[in-house]
């Protein structure tokens, strides 16, 4: 990967936890020299002591990015330490739910570069999909470093406005969780049928799992795909029949679900 003047300027990453982590092994095994890469954690992990990255001690005066991925709650303590990367000469770049553009400004300046993320827990196999918005004075050039640090961990994605961040968090960036709740509501219906849970469970995973594979690899839509594998009259058509119910099925199910997340997600942003 090309980071351009990052391995020059250098990058403070605000946080390693678990997405964090993810960033900052896809940016060392694309090749940023740990050198570059500074990180403020008040707790580090055995892996991280062992990346060779810089913990703590003295900062670089103006990185070209800060990589704020601390949890939401954290903010108010965390981010006053990095006011001083305000002002244009460094790019903040945020991973943080709740968190809008206009609240980093606030922090560090409205001439400050700020590109807001929001990625999803499939990317510490680097199979996440980030979603990004940037204010003017990120620009394109701010989108594209952001870019470029992000797809370290899977795909990114341009929204048109940033309004747009609530629905990206409720379909994306929550609905890992939704596939997981999945897996295990497959596997305890195939326990209830007779299967060992063992059994249950091993095949409600791979079955989302190629599904999903499938789905991403096939020219196909995914509505185009269910009816390929449903027969008129058969099995799958008879589980569909009650999953497809306007009423009580996944339509109205996941409606309700997405909605209810996008609103909470306005209320933490208020």
């Amino acid at each position: 990967m090309d980071f351009g003047d990052i391995g020059a300027r250098g990058l403070v990453l605000l946080g390693c936890g678990k997405m964090g982590s993810a960033l900052l092994k896809g940016w060392l095994e694309g090749g940023l020299d740990p050198k570059a890469v500074h990180v403020i954690e008040p707790r580090p992990s055995d892996w991280l002591t062992r990346t060779g990255v810089a913990i703590g001690g003295t900062l670089p005066d103006a990185p070209a990015v800060l990589v704020v991925a601390v949890k939401p709650q954290m903010m108010t303590e965390a981010l006053p330490g990095a006011k001083g990367f305000g002002g244009g000469g460094t790019l903040v770049l945020s991973i943080a739910a709740g968190w809008p553009v206009s609240a980093f400004e606030a922090v560090f300046g409205p001439g400050t570069p700020v590109v807001r993320s929001m990625p999803n827990t499939p990317a510490a196999v680097g199979r996440g999909i980030t979603a990004i918005t940037g204010n003017a004075a990120a620009g394109e050039a701010g989108l594209a470093q952001a870019e470029t640090l992000l797809k370290a961990v899977g795909d990114v994605v341009r929204l048109a406005d940033e309004s747009q961040m609530d629905a990206v968090t409720a379909v994306s960036g929550s609905g890992p969780a939704y596939v997981f709740h999945l897996i295990e509501t497959m596997a305890a219906a195939g326990e209830a049928e007779g299967l060992s849970p063992e059994l249950a469970l091993e095949l409600a995973r791979a079955t989302v799992a190629g599904a999903g594979a499938l789905a991403m690899g096939s020219d196909e839509h995914p509505a185009q795909l269910r009816v390929n594998v449903t027969s008129p009259g058969g099995t799958t058509a008879a589980a569909l029949e009650v999953l497809m119910d306007e009423e009580s099925g996944f339509p109205a199910l996941l409606r309700k679900a997405v909605r209810a997340a996008a609103e909470r997600s306005r209320e933490l942003a208020a």
